[in-house]
């Protein structure tokens, strides 16, 4: 099948790369979103720990104080790493792990001390935030598949 110059001018982008750019838009979309959930946490732990809890979020879920400076150091390299260009891979990918293990942590941490009496939303935003988390991963493994698949 050829294409004609009308055909051109109605859709002068192939097909192929609108997909591509779909997939980056949703890639750097849902990335950014999880990158501000975990600024905004780390604001929020640093500056704000005593909102909602009065005696401090990490007392509160029975942490130790030192783990304040352990989570604010790991997210803010995690979320240097997703956002960073030419990061290498198995960085990004951990930073991803660790992420997803920090909101499970964080929704079994609210859940087991009974935080969703006061609203269900300390146990359901860590999950929500996850599922996005999972969308960004999805689409940076297909984004790097078919950068790996254009270079051949």
């Amino acid at each position: 099948m050829t294409m004609t110059a009308t055909d051109a001018l109605r859709n002068p982008v192939p097909s192929a790369s609108k997909g591509l750019r779909r997939d980056r838009t949703i890639y750097w979309t849902t990335t950014a979103l999880v990158s501000a959930v975990m600024v905004f946490s780390i604001v929020s732990f640093t500056f704000l720990d005593h909102v909602p809890f009065p005696e401090g979020g990490f007392v509160h879920l029975g942490l130790p104080r030192y783990f304040r400076t352990e989570l604010t150091i790991a997210k803010a390299l995690g979320v240097l790493a997703l956002l960073i260009p030419g990061i290498p891979t198995k960085v990004k990918e951990f930073a991803y792990f660790g992420f997803a293990i920090t909101l499970v942590s964080a929704s079994f941490a609210h859940f087991s001390t009974g935080d969703a009496r006061i609203s269900i939303l300390f146990v359901a935003d860590p999950l929500m935030f996850l599922g996005l988390l999972s969308v960004s991963y999805f689409y940076f493994n297909k984004s790097r598949a078919s950068l790996s698949h254009e270079r051949r």
